[in-house]
């Protein structure tokens, strides 16, 4: 039997990227933008569907606590409640789900200063149990709706937002009146 080396990557970068039934997902972006002007976005979680295209709307609820309608794939529809769990000012926003969910998840957003005065860098590490488990995260991927596919976009759709104050999109915006 071949024995393979400890894998000493992040456990989200990891071949196996799963924690006990949770999966892991995990990205991270440079914006050339302050850490504070970033984090106060982020913050008022009203804000990410702007550039969250799997979330629908966001209902902040109390002062710790919001409810998410994440879209899935098929036409379907997910509700979470989440929790703040560890706000660091500036430094990093902390959430996980609540049991009532119907989605089990849990994740940290952090912002740190890029080196050479470059920006911020930000990290977001998101742990999930995927509806439907592996199978249902298969289908996901097929369907382009895999959260680290998404996580993806998403940072780059964050980015393009705090640094233009616009999501650039590949659609032809040309105007269908005949006239090329």
């Amino acid at each position: 039997m071949i024995q393979h080396a400890q894998d000493d990557a992040p456990k989200r970068a990891q071949r196996d990227d799963k924690d006990g039934d949770l999966a892991l997902v995990g990205k991270s972006v440079t914006i050339n933008r302050p850490r504070s002007e970033l984090f106060a976005f982020w913050r008022d979680f009203t804000n990410l569907p702007t550039f969250m295209h799997a979330i629908e709307r966001i209902e902040v609820t109390g002062d710790r606590r919001s409810v998410w309608t994440i879209k899935a794939p098929g036409g379907q529809h997910f509700t979470l409640e989440t929790e703040l769990v560890d706000v660091v000012e500036n430094q990093s926003i902390g959430w996980r789900s609540v049991e009532t969910s119907q989605i089990k998840t849990e994740g940290v957003v952090r912002f740190e200063d890029a080196p050479a005065e470059r920006g911020t860098i930000v990290t977001a590490e998101i742990a999930y149990e995927p509806p439907g488990g592996d199978v249902g995260r298969l289908f996901a991927k097929l369907f382009r709706a895999e959260p680290n596919i998404q996580a993806r976009h998403e940072l780059k759709r964050f980015k393009m937002l705090m640094e233009t104050g616009e999501i650039a999109t590949g659609a032809n915006n040309r105007s269908n009146d005949g006239e090329h």
